[in-house]
């Protein structure tokens, strides 16, 4: 017999979970570690990082990682160490006297519907801006003590960690999340089980598991999918964030929205207001009169509730960037809910289409959410304006500039992206109500009592904190990626604090024009390459996996900054997340944006740099539209010069360039004996006092709850009271009023205006004889006028109302005193509309009857 070199059967590997325990002592770091809290308080971040630095840098700032992994002596070393235990002590005590209050009962409480939210770089269950959006929404809303909670995914893999080749191409990697290292809890049940929640898909259910995230005071209830409760079909559905086709995306939409209403009544929450943050989460109000429906209400009364408790915020400027479904796909998963609802197949599709009977047209989550939510809103001053023709088809019959689509401009959590060297510069001479009156700009003015010194030492010091940052993160990731050693330490060497620092971080979609600077690389050239004044450009940011175009921006920028001539001058820097983004809005010298005007509806990444003394170098498009000052910052006009979009990108570089060259630049290198430029502080000192008060998330919350969730709750409140009597009688008006609509005539009509023409300033008369088929005084009129506006698109010139001035029977006589103030050729039309004080606008009954006008 042979004996065999090797004899070794397979090893069967069992995964053995070891915990690690905390000495009673430390049981409270556990509790903070738990609570995204630490996240905005660096009394508690600091905390984290001195309990073993070298831990805390390994597990990439994760508390919960940190706690995890502490070894045992360490931990005994710890409760030993007098100053230590003093300092935990401390920092819990700052923690629970911040949670132990109880919420403001004196706003109403809000659910809030998001696809993604950016807490902290740890928990990756964002993607941009969105996300980011969404979280500083919570944080705020823990701060200001509102009663909220919110409801999203929590994604096995989440958004994709950014590398870039050696020849520029961005490669996507999608990381596994351990959920049991992240701060979140599993919700169970009353048995001790994990929660469970059955959302229904047609034919079949799909089982989600709940997780809760403890932002501060505010819930964030996770649905995942990802369990063994699953088909291998649907336990992707929460893998990747707006991941997979479209058969996906909608198995998404349903678990966020059905899911989430469903999520919240297995725990027992109601809230006032309903608020989805984007069109992904607008079936959570199918759910909503489903259940209303349930209870014995039909549709139509059912409407009245959901649509007076439900808000919509809009963050796309155009309509190919929403969610639209073929009727086939969106009928096999919703085919059952018109029976569910009491209407017909058509009636459902038709709530997701702006033309109902066009059967050409596919569903669109967003047009469903108008029709659902009685107030819409869009994110800035122009992208309000923009959503307004955007969503104008859904109201026919009314003009753009008529219906009710409003605005809030975003803001940024103050705490989370103002360094904390700044944030002690503010504690040091703001006033100590500062925290709670983020938005008094007579606070902010105190920037102006601060020591140009100070100020600039603030600036140098988050400069070098954010070189150190570069040289540490990606010294490893160069060498792997980028071949010449010698050349990667040459191109470290080259990154200058003391340079002028641009920074251009965002998504790398080509409305963002990121190619814009590289328009004359010659003049960039000399620009960059000036010994007397040194000028240093940071690149960063994401393309989207299936944006070929954005994907060969970050290509082509890689590849420039690697000539000789730009190495260390143009800088781009991978993998762009919530760490590599606070140290850049706080340590570059100019945050620099150039959207295609107006495709950027608000963005905030430039408010978070105004909170830091950066200043802003930006296109008038979005928030920068609203909050440019002269002297506190720079714009490109919002005034499109050509219609070409080629030489429009041309007049913009070189306009650019000659910002940079004439005006930047030298302030920049204007300095004193000291080493500053006094002209440059103040500009500092301008943007921080007259432009940051009005970009705080306080701000932004405060502006939703007094222009929509007060309005909404008070609302929804008398339209539910008395077993929702008023609800059930404007359901029953308006179904009069539909049904009669199309037999109210005209019996007659007069205006004294001569064939000739009206005279400008003269007074004349128009009346109506309108028979209203029984109808009691449900109907109004008004003369309308239109004419062109620049760009030759007709838009309302002047509304005059006509008054009813008598009644005989079912006949309403109307009439209307016309004075014209201007001379010109005008359109004009009489518009027929029902009438309600009870209704919250002219959109929440949009029916419209264009009558003619009598003969001259």
């Amino acid at each position: 017999m042979k004996i065999k070199a090797d004899y070794a059967n397979a090893p069967q590997w069992q995964e053995i979970t070891v915990k690690s325990t905390l000495p009673e002592k430390l049981k409270c770091l556990d509790e903070i570690a738990h609570n995204v809290w630490w996240t905005w308080n660096y009394e508690a971040r600091d905390l984290f990082r001195d309990l073993d630095p070298e831990l805390y840098h390994e597990v990439s700032h994760n508390p919960v990682l940190l706690l995890e992994r502490l070894s045992y002596e360490r931990k005994e070393k710890i409760v030993k160490d007098a100053v230590m235990m003093e300092r935990i002590n401390a920092v819990y005590s700052l923690f629970r006297e911040y949670m132990d209050v109880e919420p403001d009962a004196s706003r109403p409480s809000v659910a809030y519907f998001s696809m993604e939210y950016g807490l902290n770089h740890v928990l990756k269950i964002y993607s941009g801006g969105l996300g980011m959006l969404a979280g500083d929404y919570l944080k705020e809303a823990s701060d200001s003590n509102v009663n909220m909670c919110a409801v999203g995914f929590l994604y096995r893999y989440g958004y994709f960690t950014q590398s870039l080749s050696m020849d520029g191409q961005q490669i996507a990697k999608y990381e596994a999340q351990n959920f049991n290292s992240l701060p979140l809890e599993r919700q169970l049940d009353e048995n001790g089980n994990p929660l469970v929640v059955d959302v229904p898909y047609n034919n079949y259910s799909v089982h989600a598991y709940v997780w809760c995230v403890n932002v501060g005071r505010i819930k964030l209830y996770l649905l995942d999918t990802d369990n063994e409760l699953n088909s291998e079909f649907d336990k992707p559905i929460t893998h990747s964030l707006y991941g997979g086709d479209w058969e996906n995306r909608l198995k998404q939409e349903i678990l966020l929205g059905i899911g989430g209403v469903l999520t919240l009544k297995k725990l027992g929450i109601t809230k006032d207001v309903y608020h989805c943050n984007e069109g992904h989460a607008a079936l959570c109000n199918l759910q909503r009169l489903c259940d209303y429906i349930a209870t014995g209400l039909t549709f139509n009364q059912a409407m009245e509730l959901v649509r007076a408790s439900s808000l919509y915020t809009v963050h796309t400027p155009v309509p190919a960037g929403h969610d639209y479904f073929d009727e086939g796909l969106f009928g096999k998963y919703m085919g059952g809910y018109p029976a569910k609802l009491g209407i017909t197949w058509d009636e459902f599709i038709g709530m997701g289409r702006n033309n109902p009977n066009d059967h050409s047209e596919k569903f669109c989550m967003s047009v469903f959410a108008c029709n659902t939510c009685q107030e819409v809103n869009g994110v800035s001053k122009l992208h309000g304006w923009v959503s307004q023709k955007m969503f104008a088809p859904i109201w026919n019959g009314y003009y753009p500039e008529e219906n009710h689509v409003g605005y809030v401009t975003n803001g940024v959590h103050f705490p989370t992206w103002t360094s904390t060297e700044w944030r002690k510069v503010y504690a040091k001479y703001f006033d100590k109500n500062f925290m709670k009156d983020q938005s008094n700009q007579s606070i902010w003015e105190a920037i102006y009592n601060v020591p140009d010194d100070e100020v600039w030492e603030t600036r140098m010091a988050l400069k070098q904190k954010l070189v150190d940052y570069i040289r540490m993160q990606f010294r490893e990731t160069w060498l792997k990626n980028q071949g010449d050693p010698s050349r990667v330490v040459s191109l470290l060497d080259k990154i200058n604090p003391n340079a002028l620092m641009i920074g251009f971080c965002r998504r790398f979609a080509t409305y963002k024009r990121a190619h814009l600077l590289f328009t004359d690389l010659d003049r960039l050239s000399k620009i960059v390459n000036d010994p007397e004044h040194p000028v240093q450009f940071l690149f960063a940011g994401k393309a989207h996996p299936a944006d070929g175009a954005g994907q060969g921006l970050i290509k082509k920028i890689y590849e420039i900054s690697q000539r000789p001539e730009f190495l260390g001058k143009i800088i781009f820097l991978e993998n762009y997340d919530f760490q590599l983004a606070r140290r850049l809005v706080s340590g570059v010298d100019i945050w620099m944006n150039t959207p295609t005007r107006p495709l950027e509806a608000s963005g905030t990444s430039g408010e978070k740099a105004e909170m830091n003394g950066v200043v802003n170098l930006s296109v008038l498009d979005g928030w920068w539209l609203e909050g440019y000052r002269e002297g506190a910052g720079w714009a490109l006009t919002e005034k499109r010069t050509y219609q070409n979009q080629g030489y429009q990108d041309q007049l913009d570089a070189a306009t650019i360039y000659n910002l940079l060259e004439r005006e930047i630049i030298p302030l920049y290198y204007n300095k004193n004996e000291k080493g500053y430029s006094e002209g440059w502080i103040k500009v500092i000192k301008n943007s921080i006092a007259q432009i940051a008060p009005h970009y705080t998330m306080k701000r932004q919350l405060d502006d939703y709850y007094d222009k929509f969730y007060c309005k909404e709750a008070a609302r929804f409140k008398t339209l539910a009271a008395d077993n929702n009597r008023l609800a059930k009688d404007i359901a029953q008006w308006k179904e009069a009023v539909a049904e009669r609509w199309d037999s109210i005539s005209v019996v007659s009509s007069e205006w004294n205006i001569p064939s000739t023409g009206a005279v400008m300033g003269k007074e004349y008369t128009l009346k109506y004889v309108i028979n209203e088929q029984g109808l009691d005084d449900a109907i109004g009129l008004e003369f309308v006028t239109i004419s062109p506006d620049k760009n030759g698109e007709d838009r309302i010139f002047n509304v005059i109302p006509l008054t009813v001035i008598g009644r005989d029977g079912n006949n309403f006589t109307f009439e209307g005193k016309l004075e014209p103030n201007n001379a010109g050729i005008f359109k004009s039309a009489v518009r027929m509309y029902p009438k309600c004080d009870k209704l919250p606008h002219r959109q929440d009954f949009c029916y419209i009857k264009w009558l003619d006008l009598p003969n001259m």
